[in-house]
């Protein structure tokens, strides 16, 4: 199983949110926004900062997918 993060920047887009604005409004590094773009690993920490500034639930910003890599 791998995360998916597109619910995220479907959100940011209908709300106008930048990636400036999310991590000034998150607290959150542009680490993590990269990490967040990649699909990559981001701790608990991290997504409930992000729920906490969109007001939003976990799984209103991200999915799990099935990790097929061919």
């Amino acid at each position: 199983m791998a995360v998916c993060y597109d619910k995220l920047f479907r959100i940011m887009i209908d709300r106008k949110i930048t990636n400036v604005q999310l991590k000034k409004m998150a607290g959150i590094s542009a680490n993590i926004i990269t990490r967040l773009k990649r699909d990559e690993y981001v701790s608990i920490e991290s997504v409930e900062k992000i729920c906490t500034a969109l007001k939003c639930g976990v799984d209103d910003i991200l999915e799990f997918t099935d990790n097929i890599q061919e």
